[in-house]
């Protein structure tokens, strides 16, 4: 029988404490398994030779702290989306059914997940998402001010940061950033400058919907002060119910520096505030987490 290391956020998802139908489903699914809270002490002790796979209950948060921990065990994980966002769970198109996903599981069946390495920050030396600039740090700051019942759905807090997000869209000063990869250097104003790794980021924004996290290369979104208007219309849309694609500028790269003249950026779901503007560098670490996946 495998054994797997089961590790949930206490906090995550809607209703009841899910762990223990997860136990009884993965019992049935063949697998016997430890339980840890992300809340207690002691959580990231492992025994790696007696482990088969780790499995992660939680949103993105918790799969980033997870991952990171464990990034030189090279374990699978297995992942079951329990929080808001979910976008790692999005692109690896996993259903939101733990069921239906232990029940697909095969451990010789895995999705190769780069990361970024991060240079010049400090207490920040990965992300799994994203790092980015502009509106979208302002959104986390401005999160952190509300509020939300604990009761609210998913769907109702997914809404609210991108009415929130609209309004900053509209009113945002569009800074000067300057990047360089390889020998080419792009410069422009620009609401957001994001480096992404997973499909979407925050409350969905499905800004590279195509994009695959193994292969090799990150997607850098560029959204211009000229696309104001365009970018404030997609975000409605989603906001009224509606996926219409997005039309960003997008660059391929596998290292890159990036400077934006302002203190205030994102690394994965953590908002940081620079003391001045600083020139971040960043480089493609290539088949650093093996994700369990569904798909064939």
């Amino acid at each position: 029988m495998k054994f797997a290391k089961l590790i949930y956020n206490p906090k995550a998802g809607e209703g009841a404490d899910p762990t223990q139908n997860i136990i009884t489903i993965l019992k049935k699914a063949g697998y016997e398994c430890s339980l840890s809270s992300t809340k207690e002490e002691g959580w990231e002790k492992l025994d790696a030779k007696g482990t088969d796979l780790i499995i992660v209950a939680g949103g993105d948060g918790t799969v980033r702290k997870v991952a990171f921990e464990f990034l030189d065990k090279r374990l699978p994980i297995g992942l079951l989306p329990l929080g808001t966002a979910n976008n790692i769970a999005k692109t690896l198109e996993l259903e939101e059914d733990p069921e239906d996903i232990i029940t697909q599981w095969d451990l010789k069946r895995i999705k190769r997940f780069d990361v970024g390495r991060i240079y010049n920050l400090k207490d920040q030396k990965f992300f799994i998402e994203g790092l980015g600039f502009g509106v979208f740090p302002r959104l986390m700051k401005e999160m952190q001010k509300i509020t939300t019942r604990k009761d609210a759905s998913t769907d109702k807090r997914i809404k609210t940061a991108l009415e929130i997000l609209h309004d900053i869209v509209l009113d945002y000063e569009a800074r000067k950033c300057t990047i360089q990869i390889d020998d080419a250097e792009h410069s422009g104003n620009y609401l957001m400058a994001e480096v992404m790794n997973t499909r979407s980021i925050g409350p969905n924004l499905n800004l590279v919907p195509f994009s695959d996290p193994g292969d090799g290369q990150f997607e850098v979104v560029l959204i211009a002060e000229s696309q104001r208007e365009q970018f404030a219309n997609y975000i409605l849309s989603k906001i009224m119910g509606k996926e219409e694609p997005a039309f960003f500028s997008i660059l391929k790269a596998k290292k890159l520096k990036i400077y934006w003249e302002g203190v205030h950026l994102h690394v994965d779901d953590e908002y940081i505030k620079f003391d001045k503007a600083t020139e971040i560098k960043i480089e493609l670490q290539e088949d650093a987490v093996h994700f369990l996946t569904t798909r064939v």
